[in-house]
């Protein structure tokens, strides 16, 4: 019959997808769950060591200094293993570079969980991003699809590993679209969908199925409040414009340092990152503890604030030029939950009694700084929603997404992965 072929062609597609999805789910949920176990593990290094005095603080220098050596030499052995691999994902869907190897997968894994499990300011979503589009790509080489078909896997399965990172499969969708592709292509909406649901269900069995970030019922802010979202979401767009040169700028100063070779480099960065870890251990790792912490109405004073927000947001920028596995989206939810909270408390002296909590005003600035750094709105927005479970925001949310991505394009801040992208293009 006339298309029967195009026809078994499709459904083929679909069904490595799902199956592709399902171990990307247990791959992803295998990661978050290795991630949770070792930060339990540093945790408890730091507590003990906290017991030994003076010398205690060499424990956790000690600790992050060897992580972050060790996972930049297993990065070293796999081209691209090191830094996001989401600007190498791009880049394949564009064609300027060809796809990874499985070898990917041993290197992000045991490289991104040692050295986000260490305490580097770094995201799990990047390495679990990587490796679901490396698994698309093999899963549709292996099962004789054509190499069109084999891309468009690559690529719906790392937005499968966003939504396995994060249980947030609507944000895998619209991160694929939005980001990667900033294009919507029936075929590639379909085969995200079938694999960012089957990449949640699976990494479900391994993490649970609870909202990354469950947040007590907030009330939907007042029609008067609106105004004071968008002036909040252009301070975030500005913010974001910010840490986006932040990155740029310190990869570029690190690579100048051509005499200093990249495991030595990545040690003293870790260094430096545990004896942030001494002082509080909430100033480093990814930042999941202190944004459940800041959206559970957890009370830090200004001055606090102030300070957790200028180190992690020098400390973030300076793990990712360690050279090791690791991400950027987890930090910056922690860095906007902390803007957040700290625009509520300068400003609720001036807001009425009835104004929204200090909780709403950090999940919007999750959202709104994710987007003045990646500049992708719609994937903040849902990311946001998703994991923290607040659709009476949406509005806010919206508003301040839109301020955001407006801000930082008239400061003609480039997206974060657009500029990572063309660095790794020019590199030899």
């Amino acid at each position: 019959m006339p298309g029967a072929r195009p026809c078994r062609k499709t459904g083929r597609a679909f069904v490595v997808a799902g199956a592709a999805g399902c171990l990307v789910g247990l791959v992803g949920g295998g990661f978050r769950w290795c991630l949770e176990h070792a930060d339990r593990l540093r945790a408890s290094f730091v507590e003990a060591a906290a017991g030994l005095g003076v010398m205690g603080w060499l424990v956790p220098v000690a600790l992050c200094a060897v992580g972050a050596a060790v996972a930049c030499v297993i990065a070293q052995r796999v081209p691209h293993a090191a830094g996001s691999g989401i600007q190498h994902v791009e880049a394949v869907w564009r064609q300027e570079s060809g796809p990874c190897s499985l070898w990917l997968l041993p290197a992000k894994f045991i490289g991104g969980l040692i050295a986000i499990g260490s305490g580097l300011v770094l995201g799990r979503e990047g390495p679990i991003v990587h490796m679901g589009a490396a698994i698309g790509f093999v899963a549709g080489r292996r099962s004789r699809l054509d190499a069109e078909d084999a891309r468009l896997l690559h690529t719906a399965l790392g937005g499968a590993g966003l939504a396995a990172a994060f249980t947030a499969p609507l944000a895998g969708l619209l991160f694929v679209c939005e980001e990667v592709t900033r294009t919507i292509r029936p075929r590639l909406v379909l085969l995200t969908l079938v694999g960012t649901v089957t990449a949640v269900v699976c990494s479900r069995l391994l993490v649970g199925g609870a909202t990354a970030f469950p947040v007590p019922g907030i009330p939907a802010a007042p029609v008067w409040m609106l105004p004071v979202f968008l002036l909040f979401g252009v301070a975030a767009g500005a913010l974001g414009a910010a840490y986006s040169a932040l990155v740029v700028r310190t990869l570029d100063a690190c690579d100048r340092l051509t005499r200093v070779p990249l495991t030595v480099r990545a040690a003293a960065i870790g260094a430096v990152v545990g004896a942030l870890m001494a002082v509080d251990p909430l100033l480093t790792g990814g930042g999941d503890p202190l944004s459940r912490r800041l959206l559970a109405g957890g009370s830090m004073t200004v001055v606090a604030l102030v300070t957790f927000l200028a180190v992690r947001f020098v400390a973030g920028p300076l793990s990712y030029a360690a050279a090791t596995p690791g991400g950027l989206f987890a930090p910056l939810l922690a860095l906007g939950a902390l803007w957040g909270t700290l625009a509520h408390a300068l400003a609720s002296p001036l807001l009425p009694a009835r104004a929204s909590g200090p909780a709403a005003f950090a999940v919007v600035g999750m959202a709104a700084l994710f987007t003045g750094v990646v500049l992708a709105p719609l994937t903040g927005v849902v990311l946001v929603v998703e994991m923290t479970g607040t659709a009476v925001l949406m509005v806010p949310l919206l508003i301040a997404c839109f301020a955001a991505t407006v801000t930082a394009d008239w400061l003609e801040s480039e997206p974060i992965y657009d500029s990572l992208r063309r660095r790794i293009l020019e590199r030899p």
